[in-house]
């Protein structure tokens, strides 16, 4: 399979390598000082363009360690491709970059998980959300290897097994990223109210509370599947905190409260915080 090329590159985050390393920096410098980072079983971090979501993802990424294994999960908004598509091949460019895909672990959860998730690069061609998280991470350990999954409609069930495939499949230590914006194109403060009903079940760690909220409200949450999964892994392997690292929504990024997106940065341990 050949590599994948970047497909946003200039529009949601710097085209030039130099200047992507400056914004990359940037954003990592304005959070958490790498020396306090501790391990993270999983997390919950914002897609948009940098401008708009940058410094929310800067911050949940700058409080954890990057192990070398991590999985990345986001929505499918292309609709290419099957409900669960696995791009087991080929490695992620991103500008001055490379971030290779971890093959060993994605055989595993494709074995593991035959029948729901598929190897596929359609569904990955031009999407947007594993590839602005990329930059970031790798910025954080550049040693990191991907597992990158795209994720269409699942329900409940298929949502908790994946997890526990998952959690059965990654080697120690490994992280997942769950891809998402939250409550889309409302005024701020209504966004901000309906944010909170799915922030609350993921601050509780509750993977089927998260997933009915936000069916029952009809909330715009574009990645609560990947949320639903990565909380249900999170679980299996003893999560026993979730934090919310910081929310935003696109509002403060110009001054238009009429119609906003919210952003939040979630970060789920197996050891409370000091």
């Amino acid at each position: 399979m050949r590599d994948r090329l970047p497909a946003v590159a200039g529009r949601f985050y710097p085209g030039e390598a130099g200047a992507l390393r400056r914004a990359v920096s940037e954003l990592l410098a304005e959070a958490t000082p790498a020396a306090e980072a501790h391990p993270v079983l999983g997390m919950v971090a914002p897609h948009a363009g940098y401008v708009y979501s940058g410094g929310v993802a800067g911050a949940v990424f700058a409080r954890a360690r990057i192990p070398d294994c991590v999985v990345v999960m986001g929505p499918n908004h292309t609709g290419m491709g099957p409900r669960a598509s696995l791009r087991a091949r080929g490695d992620w460019l991103t500008p001055g970059a490379r971030v290779p895909v971890d093959e060993p672990v994605c055989d595993a959860v494709l074995k593991a998980a035959r029948g729901l998730v598929e190897a596929d690069e359609r569904a990955h061609q031009y999407e947007h959300a594993l590839e602005v998280e990329l930059p970031l991470l790798h910025a954080r350990n550049p040693s990191l290897r991907i597992v990158p999954i795209t994720l269409g409609p699942l329900d409940l069930d298929a949502c908790r097994r994946l997890g526990r495939v998952l959690a059965d499949c990654l080697p120690e230590g490994a992280l997942v990223v769950a891809s998402s914006d939250m409550n889309h194109y409302l005024p701020d403060d209504v966004t901000r109210k309906r944010d909170r009903m799915a922030i609350d079940p993921m601050l509780a760690r509750e993977p089927a509370a998260l997933f009915e909220v936000v069916v029952r409200e009809d909330l715009s949450m574009c990645g609560f599947i990947p949320a639903t999964i990565m909380l249900e892994f999170a679980n299996a392997r003893a999560a026993r905190q979730a934090e919310l690292v910081r929310y935003a929504t696109s509002g403060e990024a110009f001054g238009d409260y009429e119609r906003v997106v919210g952003y939040a940065g979630i970060a789920v341990t197996a050891q409370p915080s000091s």
